[in-house]
This record gives structure tokens, C-alpha cells and sequence, in this order.
């Protein structure tokens, strides 16, 4: 913390960016402590009315998820950035484990494994505490009905596809209009890029106007249980 805030006094780094590094280094540190004094957030829900979730059991929703081919391409750039490299930004981090949580109601532990396996800098406090913030049953965590729409997540943070024109080859032919979104692209379109989804790149696994409000009623069921109690 002191050598960033050095750094930006002796100039080399901005000093918004070096603040921005301390306040991870704050949350790393937040996390750690709740690990710590909460060992059992580890295997269940920080906050215990989550325990109640009903999660799907999808494998084959899980392993499109893992291998980038669920056809969203903000989220199959990010899973594929993740599997080449071990890394992706943060936003595509949440962009990800929400599309999981929330689009596919898959446990946020089989997502927090695979981050835990793939993951360069995969710390353990901060694992656990960032997906369980995404599930919204952490400490501090987002509410739960903040869902990420992954079209208007990718318009917004890669505008151009840069992104996803690098991990996703196939979509390479695509123009920024259609390059969140290929699957609302006309027929000709798609062809003149040479895609066929289905073929070239996977159409959607699941309808995300459909998943978010299965997510938001799978959310009352844990309010309702919570209230009953």
C-alpha cells in the first residue's frame, strides 16, 4: 500500500490508479478477515437465508460456461481469455460469475472452484468473498437483483468488440453492431461473415429475459423461506 502511494507522490504511476490498487488491497484484506472469522463461508452462504437457494443442476449449461460457448460473447471471450491465460479484467470477472448465478442459476460454488483452479492470482478470501458478493449472499454484497445483461454489459465495456474479436475468432467478420448480439444479426449478414450458429458459433444457451426472471422468483423463494422462519 505504501509503495503504490510512493509510487504516484514520486510520479511514475497515476495517482488514481495507484488509490484504485490500495482499495483492492483493502478488499483482499476484507476478505481475508471474513474468511477467517467465518471459516464456514467457505462451503455455504455467508448469510444463511441463501441457504435455501434452489440451484439448477445443468452440467451441460456449466461446461458451455467454462469453455466460452454459451453464445454470449462478452462471456465466451472472458471464459476463453480465462482459459488461455488465467487471467481477465474485473469486469468481465462479474460480467461471468453473474451470467452463471444469475442467467444460469448454477451454484456460485462450482463457479468460485473453477476460478480457484484457473486463475493466476486466485486468492482465497477474495474468491470465495466476489462470488458469494455476485450471489448476493456475501458480507456487503450486491443485491441480488442486480442481474448483468451480457449484450448491453459488452456494448457498454467493448463498444468496438476489440474484446471479442480477439478470443472469438469466428465472430471476427462481424461488425460492432451485431458483434454483442450475433444471433439477432439477419441471415445475410451472418453469411456474409461466414457464420451459421449453431456451426460457427453457438446461438444463446438461455433466453436472458427468460433467466432473469427466474432468478428474481428463485430470489423470493429465498425472502419468503427467510420470512417464515
Amino acid at each position: 500500500m505504501h509503495a503504490a502511494r510512493q509510487a504516484a507522490e514520486d510520479g511514475r504511476v497515476p495517482a488514481k490508479q495507484a488509490e484504485k490498487f490500495v482499495s483492492e488491497i483493502g478488499w483482499r484484506e476484507f476478505s481475508t478477515h471474513l474468511l477467517h472469522q467465518f471459516p464456514y463461508m467457505a462451503e455455504r452462504a455467508f448469510r444463511p437465508e441463501f441457504d435455501s437457494m434452489v440451484w439448477r443442476d445443468d452440467a451441460e449449461g456449466l461446461e458451455a460456461w467454462k469453455r466460452g460457448m454459451t453464445g454470449y460473447p462478452i462471456v465466451d471471450a472472458g471464459m476463453r481469455q480465462l482459459w488461455a491465460t488465467g487471467w481477465m479484467h474485473n469486469r468481465v470477472r462479474m460480467i461471468v460469475a453473474s451470467f452463471l448465478i444469475k442467467d444460469l442459476l448454477i451454484d456460485w460454488r462450482e463457479g468460485e472452484a473453477w476460478f480457484w483452479d484457473t486463475l493466476v492470482d486466485a486468492d482465497m478470501g477474495n474468491n470465495i468473498q466476489n462470488w458469494q458478493w455476485v450471489a448476493g449472499s456475501g458480507a456487503d454484497a450486491a443485491p441480488y437483483f442486480r442481474i448483468f445483461n451480457p449484450v448491453t454489459q459488452g456494448e457498454k465495456f467493448d463498444g468496438d468488440g476489440r474484446y471479442v474479436r480477439r478470443w472469438i475468432p469466428e465472430l471476427a467478420g462481424l461488425s460492432d453492431r451485431w458483434i454483442h448480439a450475433p444471433w439477432t444479426a439477419p441471415k445475410e449478414v451472418l453469411a456474409a461473415a461466414g457464420i451459421r450458429l449453431g456451426r460457427d458459433y453457438p446461438a444463446p444457451i438461455v433466453d436472458h429475459a427468460m433467466a432473469r426472471q427466474r432468478a428474481l422468483d428463485a430470489l423470493e423463494d429465498v425472502k419468503s423461506a427467510r420470512d417464515k422462519a
